[in-house]
């Protein structure tokens, strides 16, 4: 029976169908093998840089076998289990014991109740929980954007960093303060603020230098976030010197002014500006006048532009020159202590055309280059060499672009023109504003997500999230402008031997 047209055209649109599911399942079996391979190759080549990371730590830079853990370990030990005082441990066969102010002695007391190993073990467990939570209000949003690869890649890289393996090595608490300093700034850039200065004034009871960021809160007039900061390390001092009051009394009038406690301005580690003057005065003692009239301008530099960052509302910004600052004018910074630049290169990553620059200062970083002069640091080549981890501080406090949001600007521009209504012939067309509550923005350290708008001339930040009227006598609203290297006698930066004048 000859077919019908209707049957030869249902015939023709089956025919059709199933040449177009075929070609739809061959796509999809290519892009699956596509994806398959590309998950392969970025497996290899993750497998490749952890072995070539794993083998730099274990092979260039000298592990520091938990020392400063010891000393923890050891004080609290010592105080809880042998009547023995806070301030008069010291490691066997050194003369180093604990120089942090008696609140850290209070809050680390549950190791009273572990054993060194575990106590080891939760250090690690806890640098790792603070690293993860920098990264993540650092770096979050570009994190997400790259999934799994891209943390792991970061965490490869970070592993690297010289202030950052030394800290996890080292058995110290910089991440720790680090991340709580940082929780404050994400909870003002946010517009989360109730809570703000918690953070900062724990920080500042364990160890001196982040009580800086107090000033920083003054500076940005977040009045009730810097009392909150103040009285709770105030009370946490207090409730230490309840504790002990005789440790409390020996830090506040003796231990706290003996820099010796802690280790020779001189050693190569020290890479603040007294660390300079000392190397620079060797084996003489270094001018206090002199420090205190460097201290005294590189203040002025920090808060002239963290000025310039609050009133932008970049707050990452501002904590990031913030930390800058804090590393210059402490007496000692040793190398391990340079954490506190992570959020610079944050600052960095945000702007495109310098990234060059974070690369080369990561990897002068990473390079352990002061150490090359960890016998003699004289001469202009010692001088500069010596200093190297001081000249990126300074460059960085003088040169970072804080106050500023380029990615941010770009963002707010796709959001108007993306959520513009379509004009109506009838109805004048009128372009959305908002004007932003002082002092929010929402953070954004590479770019990824929302920055903060530009402020106005009184203050007042603009963003794309609400509806205002606009001063502009057109009627239109414009958008927002735009460790040691060689031999175990150096396995502690605070050395037991000095090295000789």
């Amino acid at each position: 029976m000859t077919p019908t047209p209707p049957d030869i055209e249902r015939a023709d649109a089956e025919r059709v169908g199933n040449e177009r599911v075929d070609n739809e399942t061959v796509d999809n079996e290519r892009v699956h093998n596509d994806s398959v391979g590309i998950d392969h190759r970025r497996l290899l080549l993750l497998l490749g840089l952890a072995t070539a990371v794993t083998v730099f730590t274990a092979t260039v830079p000298l592990l520091r076998d938990w020392f400063d853990l010891r000393v923890y370990y050891g004080t609290i030990d010592t105080w809880v289990h042998h009547d023995g005082r806070i301030y008069d441990y010291r490691v066997p066969g050194t003369t180093y014991g604990f120089t942090y102010p008696p609140f850290a002695a209070v809050g680390m007391l549950p190791m009273a109740l572990v054993s060194l190993d575990t106590a080891i073990a939760l250090c690690l467990l806890l640098n790792v929980a603070a690293l993860a939570a920098v990264l993540y209000i650092l770096v979050g949003p570009l994190l997400r954007r790259y999934g799994w690869y891209g943390t792991a890649i970061a965490v490869c890289v970070l592993a690297l960093l010289e202030p950052l393996r030394d800290t996890i090595s080292f058995g110290q608490v910089n991440l720790l303060l680090l991340a709580l300093v940082l929780a404050d700034a994400w909870l003002l850039s946010t517009g989360r603020g109730r809570w703000a200065g918690v953070g900062i004034g724990l920080a500042a009871a364990v160890k001196l230098t982040p009580a800086l960021f107090i000033g920083l809160l003054l500076i940005g007039r977040r009045w009730r976030a810097a009392g909150l900061a103040t009285a709770v390390a105030a009370a946490a001092t207090a409730a230490a010197a309840w504790v002990s009051p005789d440790a409390s009394r020996f830090y506040w009038t003796e231990a706290l002014w003996d820099t010796n406690r802690i280790g020779r301005l001189a050693y190569v580690s020290n890479q603040s500006l007294q660390g300079v003057l000392a190397r620079l005065a060797e084996p003489a003692e270094p001018s206090r006048a002199a420090w205190a009239a460097v201290v005294l301008v590189v203040l002025c530099v920090w808060a002239w532009r963290t000025h310039r960052a609050v009133t932008a509302g970049d707050w990452v910004g501002a904590f990031a020159v913030t930390g800058l600052t804090a590393c210059l004018v402490s007496p000692i910074t040793w190398v391990h202590h340079l954490v506190w630049l992570l959020p610079s290169f944050a600052v960095l990553l945000r702007h495109r055309r310098l990234l060059w620059l974070a690369g080369c200062l990561y990897a002068v970083l990473c390079s352990s280059v002061v150490w090359l002069w960890f016998d003699d640091a004289s001469g202009p080549g010692g001088f500069l060499g010596s200093n190297t981890y001081v000249w990126i501080t300074l460059g960085l406090l003088l040169g970072l672009p804080v106050g500023q949001s380029p990615a941010g600007r770009r963002l707010l521009r796709r959001r108007v023109s993306a959520t513009a209504p379509a004009p109506n012939p009838v109805v004048p067309a009128i372009t959305p504003t908002v004007i932003q509550r002082e002092g929010e923005a929402s953070w954004s350290a590479t770019g990824t997500g929302s920055e903060p708008a530009p402020a106005d001339g009184r203050g007042r930040g603009v963003s794309a999230e609400g509806r205002g009227g606009s001063s502009d006598p057109t009627g239109s609203t414009r958008p927002a402008a735009r460790k040691p290297q060689s031999s175990s006698e150096r396995a502690s930066s605070y050395t037991v031997k000095p090295p000789p004048a």
